[in-house]
């Protein structure tokens, strides 16, 4: 059942009251005795715990989760790489010829 909050427009009193969806909004106010109770707008009051949710939409840096590629039907032979393409790239070590 939900929590819903009610305010007293006449004298300031606040309540939360438990009540079902279908109950009757509540109209007189239990401190004053007016009919100035109003029911007020509130934010949503749940939280989503356990394995798989987070507290913010995203919480990485913007990484996108890690999947397997998509492999296609027939394996491809690896290209040819030419003579040029021999020296190291930069950044990178090479092993001497034992």
């Amino acid at each position: 059942m939900p929590i819903y909050a009610y305010r007293c427009e006449a004298c300031g009193f606040a309540k939360d009251v438990l009540q079902k969806i279908s109950d009757a909004k509540l109209t007189e106010c239990p401190s004053c005795g007016k009919s100035t109770f109003k029911k007020q707008v509130t934010a949503a009051g749940f939280q989503l715990k356990g394995t798989g949710w987070y507290a913010t939409d995203f919480r990485g840096s913007g990484s996108a989760p890690t999947s397997a590629p998509a492999t296609s039907a027939a394996p491809t032979a690896p290209a040819a790489e030419p003579a040029a393409a021999s020296t190291p790239a930069a950044g990178t070590t090479t092993q001497p010829a034992v």
